[in-house]
């Protein structure tokens, strides 16, 4: 399904939504202009002091947990025919989850994680070798190993996605929980398109366990521009203060 113009969905949200996604926008910025000036990148941060880089090894060593949010990611590589770099897969564990997230039922014979190692996969960011976001995609079940729950369960956790600490970088980790807020609009649209996805596989595969299907891999996929975003959220939300003020003379 092709996305909705952007400035089509912008137009829908709240004031205060727009406000937050214009913060997220400027902090993006300014860890670009502060890892810039190291004279590294996002990516680089990720791989330091981390030995040779191999395909489908997590980085950093053991993946990067906040133990207050529940907030998850890695980093990794393995998906040439993307035409990226590597990519960045974000989580939220059990802990962190609100109350009424139920796991999308399935009569699988493979071993979900469940109690205190449940685990939901929110997004995946592909990046470009000089270290920026060039597109957003979800993934199958069985690529994360995760739980699995449905789109509007895992959009819950996503505004709760966030990592507040310094390792393996503060700028990384900034950036990261502030591309979940940025892009929220996309991601919301490619978790519903994830579930169109698997349901449709469903009928066209009905002897086989969709959520393992090796055949599955990419469920939705949507390129990303963050100097184009920013622009959208800054002309929407001075549309809107234009808006209000408009009401107050009138």
């Amino acid at each position: 399904m092709k996305p909705k113009p952007l400035a089509r969905v912008l137009s829908t949200l709240g004031r205060g939504q727009l406000e937050e996604m214009q913060i997220a926008g400027n902090t993006i910025l300014e860890c670009y202009r502060r890892l810039e000036k190291a004279g590294t990148n996002l990516v680089a941060q990720c791989l330091a002091n981390q030995g040779t880089f191999y395909e489908f090894d997590h980085y950093p060593n053991g993946d990067v947990h906040d133990n207050e949010t529940y907030g998850q990611y890695f980093y990794h590589a393995h998906r040439p025919e993307l035409r990226e770099h590597g990519h960045f897969h974000t989580f939220l564990r059990a802990g962190g989850m609100p109350a009424g997230c139920t796991p999308v039922p399935c009569d699988s014979k493979e071993t979900r994680p469940v109690g205190d190692d449940v685990i939901a996969h929110i997004v995946a960011i592909s990046m470009t070798r000089p270290g920026f976001p060039k597109a957003l995609f979800t993934v199958n079940r069985w690529v994360t190993d995760e739980t699995f729950y449905s789109a509007n369960d895992t959009l819950v956790m996503a505004s709760r996605f966030k990592i507040d600490h310094t390792y393996p970088c503060l700028a990384v980790n900034l950036w990261i929980t502030a591309m979940l807020c940025l892009f929220r609009p996309q991601i919301e649209s490619l978790l519903h398109e994830r579930d169109r996805t698997i349901a449709k596989w469903v009928k066209e595969h009905p002897n086989d366990d969709v959520f393992e299907d090796r055949e599955l891999v990419v469920t939705s996929i949507e390129d990303i521009d963050v100097s184009k975003q920013i622009a959208s959220v800054n002309k929407a939300l001075k549309r809107r203060k234009g808006a209000a003020e408009r009401e107050l003379t009138d």
